[in-house]
């Protein structure tokens, strides 16, 4: 299966690029963090613990997901191949490696690119969830701006095939959940109503409610 032809299929007014829950019209956005940052030492796992306790509800172990990672290129085109690399850790199998596909994309915010030297490469593996070491991965999605190792700066995106939604960390603040139908998500949204950002709270809840 095709990135695109699922994509086309299942969300087609979507552009894949943050902030995801803006360019979507069923989604959550969550709060991963406390407000109190500099006052609780506990702050990096509560985000890790909220981060891991949303993907492992959103994706059981047997599932299919497309796991997407957009590497924007600068200029420096003979670098972002190596970029490929960033699946080694996360993933048991090193065969499932060699079945990674890449695509050469159009710099996906083209309003910063008036000079046409971006582009973006976006690595797109499909497997199972059971296929990829998710804690460590999730936890070095939401170290990327906080000078903490491991990390990683590039958008990855969890799309869960079956069910049809798609999960994107944007880093330790909060993370993005959109699907084709608010009653796929709908558990979630009661769920961990709590952690949902209060600043597009009254949007969400026009969707669920």
């Amino acid at each position: 299966m095709l990135l695109n032809d699922y994509m086309n299929e299942h969300f087609p007014q979507l552009i894949l690029r943050p902030p995801l829950f803006y360019n979507g019209e069923i989604g959550i956005r969550f709060d991963l963090g406390s407000d109190n940052y500099y006052e609780e030492n506990n702050y990096m796992q509560e985000v890790y613990q909220r981060a891991i306790t949303l993907f492992e509800s959103l994706h059981f172990q047997d599932e299919e997901i497309f796991i997407v990672v957009d590497v924007n290129d600068f200029g420096d085109s003979k670098t972002y191949k190596h970029k490929a690399r960033i699946y080694s850790p996360y993933i048991r199998s090193r065969s499932l490696i060699y079945t990674l596909k890449h695509t050469e994309m159009p710099y996906i915010f083209p309003e910063d690119n008036e000079e046409g030297k971006c582009k973006t490469n976006r690595f797109t593996l499909q497997c199972k969830v059971s296929d990829v070491k998710y804690i460590p991965l999730l936890k070095a999605l939401c170290n990327q701006d906080l000078g903490i190792q491991p990390n990683i700066i590039h958008m990855i995106y969890f799309i869960n095939i079956k069910r049809k939604t798609i999960f994107h960390i944007y880093d330790d603040r909060g993370c993005d959940l959109l699907a084709t139908s608010s009653e796929s998500i709908r558990d979630i949204y009661f769920t961990y109503n709590d952690w949902i950002l209060d600043y597009d709270r009254d949007e969400i809840d026009k969707v669920f409610k």
